[in-house]
């Protein structure tokens, strides 16, 4: 009922009515694109957009928008430059984290994607954020991810800590088995590379686990010692 009043109205009109913060992510993109094309409409088309947002990090965005069919790129360059407006807009590099949670509000926005997507959080001295990357999307990823992935631009940002994290479309926050072999062997990488791996935290719609809060970093080390 709601998306069909929301039809008859206008996204345009309701959001004048309602505030800029009442529209969805793809409501929001649907005013940003105008319309959409004869072979797909501006619904379609916006999830689409929010598909490539998702999963692209700002140096490779644009070319993965304009893989979609419909999106040239003046669109591109203008969904591109209204995320990189907020973004700068949002930052807030004088707020440190104090604890490893204090992160997930600033990804939360992963754990209600239907993929999983696994995130670097970059962190300075400070633990202030540097950046906010996905690394990889997709399930079963998890296995195979090579360390290399995963801290290559925490090294070039000389980062001197990260936050992972990866989100669990299904619901359920404890960690699989592919879940903590990774983690204890990106861990493992993290400490020979001289880069703190703070926490590793499992998100979803409704809570989240903590690597760090249950103990796991700790046995990792203990294991590490005892090799």
């Amino acid at each position: 009922m709601e998306n069909q009043i929301k039809d008859k109205i206008g996204v345009r009109e309701l959001t004048l009515q309602n505030g800029i913060s009442y529209p969805s992510n793809e409501e929001l993109l649907m005013m940003v694109l105008g319309s959409g094309t004869k072979q797909l409409p501006i619904e379609p088309l916006s999830q689409k957009v929010l598909e490539a947002v998702m999963k692209s990090n700002p140096e490779n965005l644009v070319e993965n928008l304009l893989k979609i069919n419909g999106i040239g790129p003046n669109k591109a360059l203008s969904i591109a430059s209204a995320l990189e407006l907020g973004r700068r807009l949002n930052r807030k590099p004088q707020c440190a984290l104090k604890t490893p949670r204090d992160v997930i509000p600033y990804i939360q926005n992963y754990a209600v994607q239907n993929t999983e997507h696994f995130i670097c959080v970059s962190l300075n001295g400070a633990k202030e954020i540097i950046s906010i990357r996905v690394i990889c999307t997709g399930s079963g990823n998890m296995a195979i991810m090579r360390p290399a992935e995963v801290f290559i631009e925490a090294i070039k940002e000389h980062a001197s800590a990260v936050v992972l994290s990866h989100n669990h479309p299904a619901g359920n926050p404890a960690p699989s088995q592919d879940d903590i072999n990774t983690t204890k062997r990106l861990y493992a990488a993290s400490y020979l590379l001289g880069i703190t791996m703070v926490d590793h935290i499992i998100i979803t719609r409704n809570g989240h686990f903590s690597f760090l809060e249950h103990g796991l970093l700790d046995k990792f080390d203990k294991e590490m010692d005892s090799q």
